[in-house]
């Protein structure tokens, strides 16, 4: 038989049988997405029976100079056998003019969007409509560097569209729902589009350490207008303020649409946008939110605190605390480190800092990048030179051990997480700035409650002892022993004060009531002491700027000898309501308290941060549904905060029931209640959620979720 004759009529790429297999049946694409490294069926349409004579092979290229050298362009021999591993393809059946292919992709290849050709003999080459099929991560398959062994942990992290980015302080966390929407419309495309934005060569698709390091970078807006703009500054009147978002698919959408960075993002916004494109290649993700969060802008891993003999902080050092700080954890073997280093690795899309070490991959040329301080108090802007605003993968062994020399960016995580906090006295700082004493070492100051998602639960996870030792052991102290580059100054560490100060209690706050606590003062000597108390009362966002101080407390007090007084401290709602809209950002109520015993001026502080909780959304709506039947969602609101929440908004979003939408509900009075009504209509079945969101000029952390099992 001629094989001149045989040609290809049509492929059918059998996506609903594949895409099942492949864990991809959810994305919202005409084309077929298969994960590499596992075989998929293509049905062949033939222009006559096959037979055993004929020489088939299937062509898959990716990217615009396909190369076979590199595997981007590959060329597989169809055979009547299979293939244990690597690239291949075999017949498995044919039925008169059919023949089914069974295709594998290596569990190293490209990761991207594919063109599917069928070659017969040496001139005839047939292309379909439609050629492009999406060739994605692998968890489940040993063979890839994603390869994840627990299938509900799969299950969380690489097909769960929602979830929640844990915020608030370390005494009152609350989780904040998130639609991540990695399956959505767009979504694919708009994930390849920024590794062709980042330069990221094809060959080094093919390393998952490679893609999220770029992707760090690409997120945010910093460098190479990427998709998300930072703004600290509280004025967000050009933009959306990033207590506004529901999730990552409307940022996401608008800037596949527009090609234009998306105004604004914050921690939590960067970490859940990195979570969506992480999740949509493939890659195994977790949100991850680091309470009391060290932001070591001096590089020596430790956060530096410089006072005046009044207890007044000078402007010496950029070093800070967050009250959080939200990044990632992608999961991942990591072969350009020694042996051990797999598993979870840190990775931050937030623009604090710029890199350090050196990138590989980007345009097929060696940068050199380094760590330069970002001021934060503005919005950040486009820069020309120096490096790139990323940071990781780093790997959480390496941090937790304290080895900081191990890419990438280990350094500065093992401070976020470990770094002691310093409290120096400068006797003079006008005179003689360099001579001071330290008064206090915190060394469990930050890093605390470092919280994700559980897997398969609706609930926080504490993951702290993946990132650090338990505080105080030696094996904590060894690791930051380990970490430090160089020695701390030499300077002499006074004896502890007789006199301590502290707080008895650190509870939330309900939004419109007053702030109350007790600052404690414990004297340890057998004298009474006399104390000069101060303490102020500042409302704060969550990276620790000062938006107004709302109470300052000046006291003389006396502490009698082996025992401890109380000092009550209160601030009125009507004290601190009157500041709320200063700025669109969520706000809490950091207190500081400083004690100078007269008889030997030794000087002892502490200061605590209290979060607000809000009143609730109400939502009602059935239990379950069926798709394309509309139901009702019923959205009921009271303002119980004492005043009234100018510019209300409703935001709801419900991933596979309806686009974001926003409802404005205007001035709602001290009182007030409103409700508002959506009509759902589903489009595709299973568990689904609403999330709703209450927006004001006052406050903006009012959030609420329901479920909905969708048949």
């Amino acid at each position: 038989m001629n094989q001149s004759d045989l040609k290809v009529t049509g492929i059918d790429f059998l996506k609903q049988q594949n895409e099942e297999l492949h864990h991809t049946s959810e994305f919202v694409t005409p084309r077929l997405v298969v994960r590499r490294g596992q075989p998929f069926v293509v049905s062949l349409s033939l222009s006559r029976a096959h037979s055993a004579g004929d020489q088939l092979h299937i062509h898959l290229s990716v990217g615009a100079q396909p190369l076979q050298s590199q595997e981007t362009l590959v060329i597989i021999p169809v055979t009547q056998s299979a293939v244990a591993q690597g690239w291949s393809a075999r017949i498995i059946q044919t039925s008169g003019q059919k023949c089914e292919v069974e295709v594998r992709t290596a569990p190293n290849a490209a990761v991207g969007q594919y063109s599917f050709k069928v070659k017969i003999g040496e001139d005839y080459l047939y292309s379909p409509e439609d050629s492009n099929i999406y060739v994605l991560f692998n968890p489940w398959c040993e063979g890839d560097g994603v390869y994840l062994p627990d299938e509900e942990a799969r299950k969380e992290y690489v097909i769960n569209d929602t979830g929640y980015i844990y915020v608030g302080s370390a005494n009152d966390i609350t989780g904040k729902p998130w639609n991540f929407g990695q399956f959505e419309e767009n979504m694919l495309d708009c994930c390849l589009f920024l590794l062709d934005k980042k330069g990221l060569k094809q060959v080094a698709r093919k390393e998952p350490a490679r893609v999220a390091r770029a992707m760090a970078a690409v997120v945010n807006a910093n460098d190479e207008n990427g998709v998300l703009c930072g703004n600290w500054s509280g004025d967000y009147s050009d933009g959306t303020p990033p207590v506004h978002w529901t999730g990552s698919l409307a940022i996401l959408q608008e800037y596949h649409k527009s090609r234009k960075p998306v105004c604004y993002g914050q921690c939590w916004v960067f970490s859940g946008v990195l979570t969506t494109v992480m999740r949509c290649l493939g890659i195994p993700t977790r949100s991850v939110t680091n309470f009391c969060s060290a932001h070591d802008t001096q590089g020596n891993l430790t956060i530096d605190i410089y006072l005046d003999q009044r207890g007044q902080r000078l402007d010496i050092t950029t070093d800070s605390i967050w009250n959080f700080h939200v990044w990632n954890d992608v999961w991942m073997k990591r072969p350009d480190l020694p042996e051990g280093y797999d598993g979870w690795q840190a990775l931050d899309a937030t623009p604090q800092e710029k890199s350090e070490g050196k990138e590989q991959g980007v345009s097929g040329e060696w940068f050199g990048v380094w760590r330069l301080h970002v001021k934060i108090s503005h919005v950040n802007q486009p820069s020309p030179h120096l490096g790139v605003h990323q940071c990781g993968p780093s790997a959480l062994k390496a941090i937790k051990n304290g080895e900081v020399y191990l890419a990438h960016d280990t350094k500065f995580v093992f401070a976020e997480v470990n770094a002691d906090r310093i409290i120096w006295l400068v006797k003079d700082p006008v005179r003689e700035p360099e001579k001071m004493i330290r008064l206090r070492e915190h060394r469990s100051a930050v890093g605390k409650n470092i919280s994700t998602k559980a897997v398969g639960k609706d609930m926080r996870q504490d993951i702290t002892m993946e990132y650090k030792f338990a505080e105080g052991t030696p094996e904590e102290r060894k690791a930051v022993e380990r970490a430090l580059a160089v020695s701390r100054p030499d300077v002499p560490f006074p004896t502890t004060p007789t006199v301590q100060v502290g707080f008895e209690s650190r509870n939330a706050v309900r939004l419109g009531t007053p702030v109350t606590l007790c600052i404690s003062l414990s004297n340890s000597s057998s004298r009474d002491q006399t104390i000069s108390l101060t303490a102020s009362c500042q409302l704060q966002t969550y990276d620790g700027k000062n938006v107004a101080t709302i109470k300052v407390l000046k006291q003389e007090v006396t502490v009698q000898a082996k025992s401890s007084t109380a000092v009550p401290i209160e601030v009125e709602a009507a004290e601190y309501l009157q500041h709320l809209s200063v700025v669109n950002d969520d706000l809490l109520v950091r207190v500081t308290a400083v004690s100078k015993t007269k008889e030997s001026s030794s000087i002892s502080v502490d200061d605590a941060t209290l979060a607000f909780k809000y009143p609730p959304i109400t939502v009602d709506m059935p239990e379950t549904a069926k798709i394309g039947e509309p139901f009702t969602c019923t959205y009921t609101f009271k303002n119980d905060i004492g005043i009234a929440m100018d510019n209300c908004k409703l935001h709801v979003e419900g991933l596979g029931l309806f686009r974001h939408e926003t409802f404005n509900e205007g001035n709602i009075r001290a009182g007030g209640i409103f409700r508002s009504k959506v009509i759902c209509t589903p489009t595709r079945s299973g568990e689904r959620k609403i999330i709703a969101k209450i927006t004001s000029d006052q406050i903006n952390g009012i959030n609420a979720e329901k479920s909905i099992v969708i048949s």
